[in-house]
């Protein structure tokens, strides 16, 4: 009953003008940075971890920024469900549409991994994106029902969108890509030591799946980075869609995933608070070595 409850507000709450909506999501941010402790203690590790050289109190800073984005990115999700295709538009900008869909397209004449690392607008990025592109991706199904359903929702309503689950394995990946699909592949969870290596993340041995290398192996795939920011004071967000990677994949596994991870790094120094750094993102350890959380 309270999810649902819940659900109706975020639906009333969507018909807000934007700034409006972005400084209730501020305040929620507040409220979770107190009601959640878990996940505040699990990113102030994090962030211990990935920037040893702040003090204390500027990285306090950045943990209360990054909550107060946090919250924003859970209330204005209730836009990507609700909202019609013109007012989305006009509230997120897509820059570097021509790499992705030179001719405009919806299915891409070459097999294409976009590839979105864990930033909080990357639900954004998804929905928007799809009013460009049809796309496979994978989502992890939520214990809740009505969440479930409105999540499936708000990244399948545009165009010819195809969602997987981990469970459903590649196969499906692979036939949607040669069909041309653009797969939406977000890398940079810990999934555990299965299909993992330990390459350096802030200088911090993490287990990283090594998927991009493989992929772009079997399809022939060109890398695109999609990174989305929010925008200050209820602007809106842009989504950055870079151009395709050179040089990769190569033979070397290792090298191409630090790549990958450094090539994250560098997007998290530009918007530090705007990581989705409530994530165990340093669960798996290597053998021997003491667990952080």
């Amino acid at each position: 009953m309270m999810t649902r409850l819940g659900l109706a507000l975020m639906w009333l709450l969507h018909f807000l003008p934007l700034p409006a909506l972005a400084w209730l999501g501020r305040g929620l941010g507040r409220l979770l940075y107190v009601a959640i402790p878990k996940r505040r203690r699990i990113a102030r590790v994090n962030l211990r971890l990935c920037f040893p050289d702040m003090s204390d109190a500027e990285r306090e800073t950045l943990l209360r920024e990054h909550f107060a984005l946090l919250g924003r990115s859970m209330l204005e999700r209730g836009l990507l469900w609700w909202s019609s295709a013109e007012r989305l538009q006009k509230i997120s900008r897509v820059e570097g549409l021509e790499h992705m869909s030179p001719d405009g397209e919806r299915r891409a004449r070459q097999p294409t991994i976009l590839l979105v690392p864990h930033f909080l607008g990357l639900d954004i990025s998804g929905t928007t994106l799809a009013m460009y592109m049809d796309s496979v991706s994978m989502y992890a199904r939520q214990k809740n029902a009505a969440v479930d359903a409105l999540l499936y929702h708000g990244r399948s309503r545009f165009g010819d969108q195809f969602l997987l689950t981990r469970q459903d394995g590649i196969r499906g990946t692979i036939k949607a890509m040669r069909e041309g699909r653009v797969f939406f592949y977000l890398p940079d969870m810990d999934y555990g030591a299965s299909d993992a290596i330990f390459v350096p993340f802030f200088g911090i041995p993490a287990a990283t799946i090594t998927a991009l290398n493989r992929l772009t192996k079997l399809t022939g795939a060109k890398v695109l980075p999609v990174i989305t920011e929010i925008l200050p004071s209820g602007q809106g967000y842009v989504t950055r869609i870079g151009e395709a990677w050179e040089n990769f994949p190569t033979d070397d596994v290792e090298a191409d995933t630090r790549r990958m991870n450094a090539f994250i790094e560098a997007e998290v120094l530009k918007k530090p608070a705007q990581y989705y750094w409530v994530h165990k993102r340093f669960k798996t350890r290597p053998a021997g070595e003491e667990k952080f959380y």
